[in-house]
């Protein structure tokens, strides 16, 4: 079976020591990423929260709209479910997206720089 990764390196990282990990987290660049990180994953948690009490919520105290007929056998109970389904997925993908692109590079220059390759 084959894959995409490249073996793991022989070489040996110096371990860096307690003192280093702290000048990290206090530093900007480490401030930049843990903001990047919040602003995209805080709002977005919130609001598939809320999306979810709705659905929850609307299932339990609104059975007459939920129970709305829309074509066929499908109501307005089965789309917001599925509904569930694509958002979770969509929001996985729109991470995956957002850390390849914003947090991923970030991440991994300060790694480098720590474990002495920079």
């Amino acid at each position: 079976m084959a894959t995409d990764a490249p073996p793991p390196s022989k070489e040996q990282h110096k371990l860096p020591s307690p003192e280093e990990f702290t000048e990290v987290q206090e530093s900007a660049e480490f401030g930049e990423l843990r903001r990047s990180y919040r602003s995209f994953a805080f709002p977005l948690t919130v609001a598939f929260i809320a999306w979810y009490l709705l659905y929850v919520l609307l299932s339990n105290y609104a059975g007459g709209f939920m129970g709305t007929k829309l074509f066929g056998n499908i109501n307005v109970a089965l789309v917001f479910g599925v509904a569930q389904f694509v958002t979770t997925f969509l929001i996985a993908w729109w991470y995956s997206k957002h850390a390849a692109a914003n947090l991923d590079p970030k991440a991994e220059a300060i790694k480098s720089r720590m474990e002495g390759g920079a």
